[in-house]
C-alpha cells in the first residue's frame, strides 16, 4: 500500500558530515523528507517529542549518552515513531540491547545508499529489519525469538515462561506473579532465571521491553543488498 504523504525523518548522529550526507540523499528521494537533525541524545528526544516523526535514524554512541536510552524515551512518548539504528557497532551485546529497547531496525553505516532507502521504507511500513552482516550468533538469537508464524520450530521460551512475560511487563512482583499463576515464589524465580539466560538479559525492565517491543509477532527482514 503506497503512502500519500512523505516519510518524515529525524536524523541523529554526532558526525556533521554523516548528517549532511544523509540529508542530501534522503531529501532527494521521492517520498522522504528530513524534518530535523541533531547530534546528541537529548536533541534526539526533544526533536522527536516536538516533531513526532514517522522514523528516527539513530546512532548508538552519542556525545551525551546512548542512542539506546534515547530510543526508550522516544518510544515511550512517541509510540507511532519508528526507530532505525544506523551505526558502525555490530557486537552482539549492542544489537540485542537495541532490540530489547524496542528498536524496529538495525543496519550498519557502510550500507549502500539505495539499500538504506529500502531499509527506511521497510521499517516505516511497519516491518522489522536487521542487517544481514550481523554475527551468526545475533541472527540465530533473532530467528529463535522472532520466528515466522506457522513455523514448526521449537519456541525459545517454554509456554510457562511465556506466561510470565506480560505479568513482568505489568510490573508485578515475584510474589504477585506466583499468586496469579498459583505457583511458588521459588518456581517463579527459577523461571525468571531461565528467561534471563535464554534472552541474554539481566534485568526485569529488559523483559518488559522484550515483551512490549515492536519485533514481537512481526517478521524480521534482512537487506538484500547491504554493500
Amino acid at each position: 500500500m503506497s503512502r500519500s504523504k512523505p516519510i518524515r525523518l529525524v536524523i541523529v548522529d554526532d558526525h556533521e558530515v554523516v548528517r549532511i550526507g544523509l540529508c542530501a540523499v534522503l531529501n532527494l528521494t521521492p517520498g522522504m523528507k528530513v524534518i530535523g537533525q541533531g547530534k546528541r541524545m537529548e536533541e534526539a528526544k526533544q526533536l522527536c517529542f516536538r516533531l513526532n516523526p514517522d522514523l528516527v535514524l539513530l546512532d548508538i554512541r552519542l556525545p551525551d549518552g546512548s542512542g539506546v536510552d534515547a530510543a526508550r524515551s522516544i518510544l515511550a512518548k512517541c509510540p507511532h515513531t519508528r526507530v532505525l539504528f544506523l551505526t558502525s557497532f555490530a557486537d552482539d551485546h549492542t544489537v540485542l540491547e537495541a532490540i530489547l529497547a524496542g528498536a524496529h531496525g538495525y543496519i550498519l553505516k557502510d550500507i549502500a545508499s539505495q539499500a538504506l532507502v529500502r531499509a527506511i521504507r521497510t521499517v516505516a511500513s511497519g516491518q522489522a529489519l536487521i542487517d544481514s552482516r550481523l554475527t551468526r550468533q545475533t541472527l540465530q538469537w533473532l530467528k529463535n525469538v522472532y520466528s515466522e508464524p506457522g513455523q514448526s520450530k521449537r519456541p525459545l521460551l517454554s509456554p510457562q515462561e511465556q506466561r510470565l512475560l506480560p505479568l513482568v511487563a505489568k510490573g508485578l512482583t515475584n510474589k504477585e506473579i506466583a499468586q496469579d499463576l498459583r505457583l511458588s515464589e521459588k518456581t517463579i524465580k527459577n523461571y525468571l532465571a531461565n528467561i534471563y539466560s535464554k534472552l541474554n538479559i539481566g534485568r526485569r525492565s529488559q523483559i518488559a521491553s522484550f515483551y512490549a517491543g515492536s519485533f514481537k509477532g512481526s517478521s524480521v527482514r534482512l537487506p538484500t543488498e547491504p554493500h
